[in-house]
């Protein structure tokens, strides 16, 4: 019986009730709109998305969503309305789309994690994690890592499953 996988798997859990640990530092999602699927970015500079909404105003219902959702993760302000906005229409796309997230899939992400004891760097690009702890480095799995598949549940692929 492995009892240090059986604690991180039990920590895990705990870390996935408090998403206020992660701090997202970069993330891309693929948004599919009522229209057409969009690219979203988020880096240092801030907010970017393919759609033309964002291109005239600067912001979008997409972002508004993903900011909604991922409030306790931005730590950041968000995006002011813009002049000529269609802010009433906006405003209930964004409330809509929020409560449907199956339309969303994070395909990388770059987070700061606040563990017990250290903070830890964890990202995900299309299935692979990464994550500075010791015990990812020694495992390919770790607490962190399991806790953000949790609070990220269907958001993100799955990584393909070890073939023997």
């Amino acid at each position: 019986m492995d009892y240090g996988m059986i604690g991180k798997i039990e920590k895990a859990k705990l870390y996935a009730q408090e998403p206020e640990r992660v701090t997202f530092n970069a993330l891309t999602a693929e948004f599919r709109g009522d229209n057409s699927t969009y690219i979203i970015n988020l880096g240092p500079e801030g907010w970017d998305c393919t759609c033309p909404g964002y291109k005239s105003y600067g912001i979008c219902p997409h972002i508004m969503a993903l900011e909604k959702i991922y409030k306790p993760l931005l730590k950041r302000a968000p995006l002011p309305y813009a002049p000529g906005q269609n802010v009433v229409s906006d405003v209930e796309k964004a409330m809509r789309y929020a409560d449907e997230q199956d339309r969303i899939k994070l395909t990388s992400f770059d987070v700061s994690f606040q563990g017990d004891n250290d903070t830890h760097l964890t990202t995900y690009d299309d299935t692979v994690w990464v994550c500075s702890c010791t015990f990812f480095q020694s495992r390919g799995v770790c607490c962190h890592t399991m806790a953000l598949e949790r609070i990220f549940k269907n958001m993100i692929t799955a990584a393909p499953a070890f073939a023997h």
